[in-house]
């Protein structure tokens, strides 16, 4: 999937992928689709009041010019105005570019910043999970369960992929089977909107463990529930699924995985992505051998009539963490090289 530049000189860029959790920051020489990192830190967001103070913070550190700046950002863009989803900062492009002296600041949804990545990833970086035909063309998308789920496409217009935000990840969690029906249940006791992202995130595992505890009257092991305490939650839930150490973990894991590909398989459809199906974020690459089990890709293709066009689709996880950094970096520089 590689869409190339008008001009090969490179361009230096201010790149950022801002999370509910990290927001990391880069300078970045952008040649075509060949990136070079210069300079890049990783900050925990909720130690900043705004994205301004980490800016601040930041260039205090860097003093070369930048001749553009693109952030990726957890939430809905709007008239190059975001208020984050998981944090609570509003974020002004126009204030931005005057504070810091950049004569063009973009800010893009996070996982439209991910489908921008993935044109500058080598062959090593993208993990087949599904072969699909190799000849097919079309649309793209991309999912990624992390801090919270997103969801982008990238319309393909002949020649190259032009991604586009969503917010697929908020729509309506759709059960399809009894469990699953159950699990809704539990859920809304909580939530008046049970979304996707409350199943299909780091939260979401949590709330897949919380549910089977429940319905098996099993309560958490002290040496777990200390682990859970003291750390990430989700991860140790994980870690306990891969070690086999408690059942219940394991159970949620597997769970966890079914619900990601049949919300993959959902995404395929709205989309018509037959040029393949993208799957990011930080917990995919993490759980990599319970995704390349069946269950994945069982439920990605269980959507009844629609078996046959889903099985030409080829599904790929991408394994660099720095997708989502390379994406605004490149946005940024073909925009500076536009305008």
């Amino acid at each position: 999937m590689k869409q190339t530049q008008n001009k090969s000189k490179a361009v230096r860029v201010l790149a950022g992928d801002i999370g509910g959790t990290k927001t990391r920051l880069a300078i970045i020489d952008v040649s075509a689709n060949q990136l070079q990192i210069q300079y890049s830190k990783t900050y925990q967001s909720r130690k900043y009041a705004s994205l301004n103070a980490v800016l601040q913070e930041f260039l205090n550190t860097f003093s070369d010019k930048v001749l553009a700046a693109c952030f990726g950002i957890a939430g809905p863009v709007s008239n190059n105005t975001v208020h984050t989803t998981n944090l609570p900062w509003k974020i002004d492009a126009k204030e931005l570019a005057k504070q810091f002296s950049i004569d063009s600041v973009s800010l893009i949804n996070d996982l439209e910043a991910n489908a921008w990545g993935i044109q500058a990833l080598p062959k090593e970086d993208i993990f087949e999970l599904y072969a699909g035909d190799s000849n097919s063309t079309g649309n793209a998308a991309i999912i990624a369960a992390g801090t919270g789920l997103g969801e982008a496409g990238m319309y393909f217009d002949g020649k190259h992929y032009r991604p586009y935000a969503t917010e697929g990840g908020h729509t309506g969690f759709s059960p399809n089977s009894e469990l699953e029906i159950e699990l809704l249940r539990f859920l809304k006791k909580e939530y008046q909107h049970v979304s996707w992202e409350r199943i299909l995130a780091g939260s979401g595992l949590v709330n897949i463990h919380r549910f089977l505890r429940e319905k098996h009257q099993i309560a958490t092991p002290e040496w777990l529930a200390n682990a859970m305490q003291k750390g990430d939650a989700a991860a140790e839930i994980s870690k306990a699924a891969e070690t086999d150490k408690d059942s219940i973990c394991t159970q949620a894991l597997k769970l966890f995985v079914r619900l990601y590909g049949s919300e993959a398989g959902n995404l395929a459809l709205k989309h018509m992505a037959t040029g393949g199906i993208y799957i990011g974020g930080g917990i995919a690459p993490k759980i990599l051998e319970w995704m390349k089990h069946g269950d994945f890709i069982n439920s990605f293709l269980d959507k009844g009539r629609m078996r046959t066009l889903l099985e030409k689709i080829p599904v790929r996880l991408i394994l660099n963490d720095q997708t989502a950094l390379y994406g605004p970096a490149v946005y940024a520089a073909t925009f500076h090289i536009k305008h």
